[in-house]
């Protein structure tokens, strides 16, 4: 049988005023920095002047985009923003699960207050403060290269910000540093809310601590994984802006510009701000289309489970 649905009346409404005064704000502030500025996406098909405004630049349709797509220096950039994204995506998603099963089997409470409290710690660092740190450690002189010269691994240090190589592998590993502590507090509050009752049956059932990590823990917390990862599909287009243009150079200009970058060099540096809002909506309609896929492969998965 259906449940009635409850009329929403004024005496309702007046007795949840508080809440209903909050609502409202919130959909205000909407309404206000999330779609008026969507107005200015009419520059990506304008020869957008500041001095003629919007209502007076003249209009080339999409000429913008057209421009976006025979840049090979554009597609270069979606190819390195593509490739860090998924790489960012999958080491992060994973280490963060990985993380917070490993730290709920802890059993000394005391120690494991501290390792989520030194885990959650460099979330709350500027990217300044993190690339300033791998600068350092991964420096001719850094320690990174003492430790591998000393032990033989290497006859002289590597320069690792020279080599493009080794560029995607150290934005991944830095990301994943700052935050797989703070990303794997989603995982440890799904975990507790397990019902310790399945850990006590499987335990009966002769099941060891592997075991019920893969029979409880994770079909416990596979709902949340599922929302989690079609949450952050539609992310994989923000690789980052900040850990790029840090530790980028020259050397590396190949594989560390990312589209972000490429927005600010043409629609800052090179005042061509129809060139980098098309960039930009490019993003946009990038990630509805990952985040409608991954929504829609997450719903055939279970119905496949479920018939």
């Amino acid at each position: 049988m259906k449940n009635p649905s409850k009329r929403i009346t004024w005496k309702e409404i007046s007795r949840q005023k508080f809440l209903m005064v909050c609502a409202a704000i919130f959909f205000v502030y909407g309404i206000v920095f999330y779609y008026v500025p969507l107005a200015g996406w009419v520059m990506a098909f304008q020869n957008y002047k500041p001095k003629d405004g919007l209502f007076g630049s003249e209009f080339v349709a999409l000429e913008k985009f057209k421009f976006l797509f025979s840049d090979e220096v554009f597609l270069r950039d979606i190819r390195n923003t593509l490739a860090m994204g998924v790489l960012n995506l999958v080491t992060t998603f994973l280490m963060a699960i990985i993380f917070a099963i490993l730290l709920n089997e802890v059993r000394n409470m005391f120690g494991k207050k501290i390792v989520q409290t030194i885990s959650y710690m460099p979330h709350f660092l500027s990217w300044i403060i993190v690339t300033g740190i791998l600068h350092d450690a991964l420096s001719s002189t850094g320690i990174i290269n003492e430790l591998l010269v000393n032990l033989g691994i290497l006859d002289s240090p590597i320069n690792f910000f020279a080599n493009p190589s080794y560029f995607w592998p150290i934005v991944a590993f830095a990301n994943v540093w700052k935050e797989t502590g703070w990303n794997a507090i989603v995982y440890l509050a799904a975990i507790t809310s397990i019902d310790p009752s399945l850990y006590e049956a499987a335990t009966l059932d002769g099941a060891g601590r592997w075991g019920k990590i893969w029979h409880v823990t994770l079909p416990g917390i596979k709902s949340t994984i599922m929302i989690l990862l079609i949450m952050n599909v539609g992310n994989v287009l923000n690789a980052g802006f900040e850990v790029q243009y840090l530790l980028g150079n020259g050397l590396v200009k190949g594989v560390s510009e990312t589209i972000d970058i490429y927005t600010l060099t043409w629609g800052i540096s090179q005042n061509d701000y129809s060139l980098g809002t098309a960039a930009g909506i490019f993003k946009s309609v990038v990630a509805i289309i990952l985040i409608l896929g991954a929504n829609w492969i997450a719903k055939r998965a279970g119905e496949d489970r479920l018939f």
